[in-house]
């Protein structure tokens, strides 16, 4: 395993232990001072509800923290979550009730870069603050000409903690292809922002360095019978499948595959790499996935973190509520730039200080570029051993032109 070599250390963020969400009415603006409300936005309910429910409770931890610690003069922090069931018209809804409420001085998800898509205007056309942890759909940041090497920043008010799909997609055909030597893969995405923009990524750096794809399909992301797909797959010679989409339809694809007789592992990328993949696919040993950021568990900055929720929460944190954390707390952290020498923290104070938040968070340092994408480059590839995610190789990870 590649040696993590830069320590990271807790630096800003001094976390402390926190109650449990029964705790609520004691974030309360008990002092007259100025209410702030971070709105949060994920997949509660329905297939993605595990990852959703990871992020909100790891916002809250960080609201709950900001407040503890007295983070801001005056303010007290206050979050507002809201369902969006991976839905780009529930998530433009909820964008509206955020907009609408002037106490929003920020808003942190969405899960699903599909759902982001619906928000990203309205935010930027009312000036309000956003921050995803989980968004890697590189155009959300750098538009639509990003391929032919057109980078224009789309919205203003867009950030991200999470790295773009063209970093993941090139990551993932590198690791497989150099060091699990997997030569022909064959490539199925599930049509949505995110999974086909991983799985074009993945294919433009794996045909580039010498892989070749036997075949590609596309399926719909509520498909749960893929006999036809895999039957395709078997007769390529295909060493692994890509897959670009979620563990919902990934979790089932992999199992009909190895049921098929076809015993080769697939791969995907963070929407993939949930807890949840082994525990719904009885053949998942030996499959892949990659995700954003170093392994949580490694990390020395993350053990409060860690251990806060483990205490504070009975699910799991899943893979995004670390990089939810960091997320919530950059808009804090903005709040308290804003709210210097006394000043009334509003909207466009908050949107102007995010240039200059940074902090050494939960998954490492935290800062974002003139895109609004986050420096911190840190990738790892997994594989599932005894029925869990293992990381098998980690680096910061520098994108091929």
């Amino acid at each position: 395993m590649f040696i993590l070599t830069t320590v990271l250390t807790t630096g800003a963020l001094t976390l402390t232990a926190c109650g449990s969400r029964d705790d609520d009415n004691k974030d309360g603006d008990s002092d007259g001072g100025k209410t702030v409300v971070i709105g949060f936005d994920a997949p509660l309910t329905g297939d993605l509800s595990a990852l959703g429910i990871g992020m909100r409770n790891s916002a809250e931890l960080a609201v709950k923290q900001a407040n503890q610690q007295k983070i801001v003069d005056g303010v007290t922090f206050k979050l507002d979550p809201a369902d969006d069931q991976a839905q780009p018209s529930v998530g433009g809804t909820n964008a509206q009730k955020f907009i609408s409420n002037k106490d929003v001085l920020g808003v942190v998800g969405p899960l699903n870069s599909s759902v982001s898509q619906s928000m990203q205007k309205p935010f930027n056309d009312a000036g309000l603050t956003q921050v995803s942890p989980a968004n890697t759909g590189t155009e959300l940041t750098q538009g639509n000409g990003w391929k032919e090497g057109k980078k224009v920043r789309p919205f203003k008010t867009f950030f991200r903690t999470a790295t773009t799909d063209q970093v993941q997609g090139q990551f993932a055909a590198q690791y497989l292809y150099t060091k699990a030597k997997i030569k022909k893969v064959y490539l199925i995405d599930d049509q949505k922002t995110y999974g086909a923009g991983l799985a074009a990524s993945f294919k433009d750096t794996f045909t580039k360095i010498g892989g070749k794809i036997v075949g590609s399909d596309h399926v719909n992301q509520e498909d749960r019978d893929f006999k036809s797909v895999v039957s395709k797959v078997k007769n390529t010679g295909a060493q692994a499948v890509y897959y670009g989409g979620e563990y919902p339809a990934a979790a089932p694809l992999s199992q009909q595959l190895k049921e098929s007789g076809a015993k080769i592992p697939l791969m995907g990328g963070d929407g993939m790499k949930s807890d949840q993949f082994p525990k719904i696919n009885k053949k998942a040993e030996g499959d892949y996935g990659t995700s954003v950021g170093a392994p949580v568990e490694k990390l020395p900055s993350a053990k409060k973190y860690i251990a806060d929720y483990n205490k504070a929460y009975k699910e799991d944190m899943e893979t995004y509520g670390a990089g939810t954390y960091d997320a919530t707390w950059s808009i804090i952290q903005a709040v308290k730039i804003a709210a210097e020498g006394g000043k009334t923290p509003d909207r466009a104070k908050v949107l102007a200080a995010m240039s200059k938040v940074k902090f050494d968070g939960v998954t490492g340092s935290v800062s974002f570029d003139k895109y609004g994408d986050t420096t911190n480059t840190m990738m790892t590839a997994y594989k599932i051993k005894q029925d869990k995610w293992a990381p098998e190789f980690y680096e910061a990870y520098k994108p091929l032109n």
